[in-house]
């Protein structure tokens, strides 16, 4: 493929790109016109990165394809990953609120596990009815969201404010030792939990309309970091504008940290509907499941170690309520993950778990 070529079909990321270096040089003067002139930006430089976002999907949805599942679709969610601790930083650095990272985690998964596999399966069982997948997969992501959401987010709420380093300590440690292991089991001899072995049919389909051959392995890796950093820096300027556009609004609490969710989520939005209308929930599953378990184990560690250094802690305990809406979600997909098959029926429950938990946001709880 030629350079001309290429930059064409990047051309989401060079709109980002220019955004970026727009923002860059009108970041003081956009700030000095008002709220009004700062939301508009942050929902412009949203947009812009949603759009990155999707190049990123794109190419992780080629190595997906390359080298099958579980790598392909893990190196989605760790990209992904990437991007929401990227931006937790940069809004940790200004002013934030000291709940964000634990709304953040909530959010995304409420919308990895109720949106996007609710969704998706909703969607899919629709069009084909029952869809199989492997159910190892489904049950090893379940526990270990349980396990790692309980050490990182339930628990704390009983620990004293004067015992909260150490057992910060013990959380980075026990998320580090959490995923390893996984990393372990999901790359190494039990990989087969986290694949399906569809029929030749299927496969010889999905090879004839996916496999276009869109650049080496080696490109598709360079442009999900290019696009991981661009997103990034993008995520810079859309805080400032979305801290200054906010203020005194009455926006309810939650919002920044949906945004940030949703911003880390939308490659694997559009990745996991596509697979499971092409009747892949195996990779649907994947996603979903395995983005929530990402966001927990890996972003959790990121945040906590940043805390202990800048020596500001922050709330991680979640709220009655969101603590209600986790358990319901992770029971949900205990019960529906199951059996090795995701129906219509199984993906409106979480869908509707998805609505009610954007009802208590737009009510601030």
């Amino acid at each position: 493929m030629g350079i001309a070529s290429r930059l064409k079909t990047e051309r989401y990321l060079l709109i980002a790109l220019m955004v970026g270096v727009i923002a860059f040089a009108s970041e003081h003067a956009i700030l000095e016109m008002g709220q009004t002139a700062a939301l508009i930006a942050a929902a412009a430089l949203i947009g812009t990165i949603i759009l990155a976002s999707m190049r990123v999907a794109h190419h992780a949805e080629i190595l997906a394809i390359k080298v099958g599942d579980p790598y392909g679709t893990m190196i989605l969610t760790l990209s992904a990953v990437a991007v929401e601790v990227i931006i937790l930083a940069i809004m940790m650095a200004g002013e934030s609120s000291p709940t964000l990272v634990r709304d953040t985690i909530y959010s995304a998964l409420m919308l990895d596990i109720n949106g996007i596999l609710g969704l998706a399966a909703l969607l899919g069982g629709l069009k084909h009815g029952e869809q199989p997948y492997n159910d190892n997969s489904g049950k090893t992501y379940g526990v270990m969201i349980l396990t790692a959401i309980g050490i990182s987010m339930i628990v704390p709420e009983f620990v004293p404010d004067d015992k909260w380093h150490y057992y910060s300590m013990f959380t980075i440690v026990a998320m580090i030792a959490l995923y390893g292991l996984f990393l372990r089991m999901q790359v190494g001899q039990h990989s087969y939990f986290f694949s399906y072995s569809y029929s030749r049919d299927e496969r010889k389909a999905e090879g004839t309309e996916d496999h276009g051959a869109e650049g080496s392995t080696i490109e598709s890796i360079a442009t999900i970091i290019v696009g991981v950093v661009i997103i990034g820096a993008l995520a810079e300027f859309m805080s400032a504008f979305m801290n200054d556009g906010l203020k005194g609004t009455g926006a309810p609490i939650g919002l920044a940290a949906l945004v940030v969710a949703t911003i880390s989520a939308a490659p694997e939005i559009l990745t996991a509907l596509r697979a499971a209308l092409k009747n892949r929930m195996q990779a649907t599953v994947n996603i979903a499941m395995g983005a929530s378990l990402s966001t927990v184990i890996l972003t959790v560690p990121v945040m906590e170690g940043i805390a202990l250094y800048t020596g500001q802690p922050f709330i991680m305990a979640m709220t009655p309520v969101q603590t209600v809406m986790v358990a319901i979600t992770l029971i949900a997909a205990a019960i529906n993950l199951n059996d090795g098959e995701t129906n219509a029926i199984e993906g409106m429950t979480h869908f509707i778990l998805f609505a009610t938990f954007l009802m208590l946001a737009g009510l601030g709880l």
